[in-house]
């Protein structure tokens, strides 16, 4: 079994900061990408950032120049920092990743339960 945890979220005044992090556990081989994404209130998830396995990165263009996606490979653990925050930013945070469980497995896509981010305006 693997599973993602995510934590760091919670209440915070438009301008703060936060930072999410996001620990991967059980049977891994190899974790390929890792991501980040949102869902606010009666809106669909959308991708915020992503890292790959050679620490490329991508943002989506609201969050650019305000978060940072990195990661701990030897922690299994991704992080988004979150700075200049907006109430617009509030929403369901869930992580994501790529996960390879043994040598000759096939990777497969998991998903975290979700950090809560609420930004006050």
């Amino acid at each position: 079994q693997v599973q993602l945890v995510e934590s760091g979220g919670g209440l915070v005044q438009a301008g703060g900061s936060l930072r999410l992090s996001c620990a991967a556990s059980g049977n891994i081989f190899k974790i390929n990408a890792m991501g980040w994404y949102r869902q606010a209130p009666g809106k669909q998830r959308e991708l915020v950032a992503s890292i790959t396995s050679a620490d490329i990165t991508r943002y989506r263009d609201s969050v650019k120049g305000r978060f940072t996606i990195s990661r701990d490979n030897a922690k299994n653990t991704v992080y988004l920092q979150m700075n200049s925050l907006k109430p617009e930013d509030t929403a369901l945070y869930y992580c994501n990743a790529d996960i390879i469980r043994g040598r000759w497995a096939e990777s497969e896509i998991y998903w975290g339960k979700g950090t809560l981010v609420t930004v006050s305006s």
